[in-house]
């Protein structure tokens, strides 16, 4: 897990690396759901949080 301020001290390149890692994840852990195979069911929300997080850091430095 990234935290807020970490977030804001990275490049756009290094943020964008991160938001295809989650992507990556994000379709895994849906493919684990949708075949019964997940492990850890709370990690989809996780993941889908951090998502939405890189992608606002991301528009927020786009902005200004």
């Amino acid at each position: 897990m990234v935290r807020k301020t970490q977030l804001w001290s990275m490049t756009k390149d290094e943020l964008i690396g991160i938001e295809a890692d989650l992507r990556r994840e994000l379709f895994n852990l849906r493919f684990q759901k949708a075949t019964g195979q997940i492990q850890n069911p709370l990690r989809l929300r996780t993941a889908r949080r951090e998502l939405s997080r890189v992608i606002t850091v991301i528009n927020q430095k786009e902005a200004t």
